[in-house]
C-alpha cells in the first residue's frame, strides 16, 4: 500500500511540474501576447485614422481590462477577448499527425484569442439583447507557433501551425482581416415574421430606445454561409 501511495504521489508531482508549468508558461506569455496585439491595434488605428478625414467614421480603441478590448471600426465594434485557459487539441484532431506535434505533445496545448464581430451601435446605445459573432479565434503555443480558424480569408491563410511563428507582421495582417471581414459583413434585414408582432410595452419603449434584438445575421444561420 505505502508503494502504491508513493508511485501515485510521484505521478502526481510529475503532472504539477510539467503539465501544470507547461499550462501556466503558455498562460503568462499569452497575456505578454495581447499586450502586444494591443499596440499593433492602437498603430493599425492610427494609421488608418490618418487617411480617413469623415468624422462620421469611427475609428477608435478601448481596453476593456487585461483581457479584452474593443475596436470601432465604422459601423462595427471588433471585440478581442483573451481566454484565460489553455486548451489541449482533441485527440482526434488530424493536426495530431503533424511531426510538429508528434515529436512535441507540449505543442499541441494552446491559448486562445477570440475575435467577435458586434454592430457599434449596439454598444454605444447599450441594446444588450443584441447578436454578435466569432468570426476568428487564434490558437498559440508555448513555442508561439499559431494558427487561426474564421469566417473568409481568417479561415485559411494561417492553418501550418508548424511554420507559421508570431511575429508583429502576422498580427498586423490578422487585425487587417478582421477589420476587412467586419466592414464586409452587411446587416441583413430581419424576416417578417420577426417583426410582425409587438406589445405595448415595445411600442412604447422604441421612442427611448430600441429594443428589437439587432444582429448582422438575425434569422439567417451561420452554416449557409460556410457551405
Amino acid at each position: 500500500m505505502k508503494k502504491k501511495i508513493e508511485k501515485n504521489r510521484q505521478t502526481i508531482l510529475d503532472l504539477l511540474l510539467h503539465k501544470s508549468t507547461l499550462k501556466q508558461n503558455v498562460a503568462d506569455d499569452l497575456e505578454v501576447v495581447f499586450k502586444e496585439l494591443k499596440v499593433v491595434v492602437k498603430k493599425e488605428i492610427d494609421e488608418l485614422k490618418s487617411y480617413v478625414t469623415d468624422p462620421r467614421l469611427r475609428l477608435s480603441y478601448k481596453e476593456i481590462g487585461d483581457y479584452e478590448m474593443h475596436v470601432f471600426v465604422g459601423s462595427d465594434v471588433l471585440v478581442f477577448h483573451l481566454h484565460n485557459n489553455i486548451f489541449k487539441l482533441p485527440d482526434d484532431n488530424p493536426l495530431w499527425g503533424l511531426r510538429y506535434l508528434q515529436s512535441n505533445a507540449d505543442n499541441g496545448y494552446f491559448g486562445v484569442i477570440y475575435i467577435y464581430n458586434f454592430l457599434a451601435e449596439s454598444f454605444i446605445q447599450n441594446r444588450i439583447q443584441d447578436s454578435g459573432y466569432l468570426i476568428g479565434r487564434l490558437f498559440i503555443n508555448h513555442e508561439r507557433h499559431l494558427m487561426l480558424e474564421g469566417k473568409g480569408h481568417l479561415g485559411y491563410l494561417f492553418r501550418d501551425v508548424e511554420n507559421t511563428v508570431l511575429s508583429e507582421d502576422v498580427l498586423k495582417l490578422i487585425i487587417q482581416l478582421s477589420f476587412a471581414y467586419a466592414l464586409e459583413f452587411d446587416l441583413f434585414v430581419p424576416p417578417y415574421e420577426i417583426v410582425e408582432e409587438m406589445s405595448v410595452g415595445e411600442i412604447m419603449l422604441i421612442g427611448n430606445n430600441l429594443q428589437l434584438q439587432t444582429g448582422k445575421r438575425l434569422g439567417f444561420k451561420m452554416k449557409a454561409e460556410d457551405v
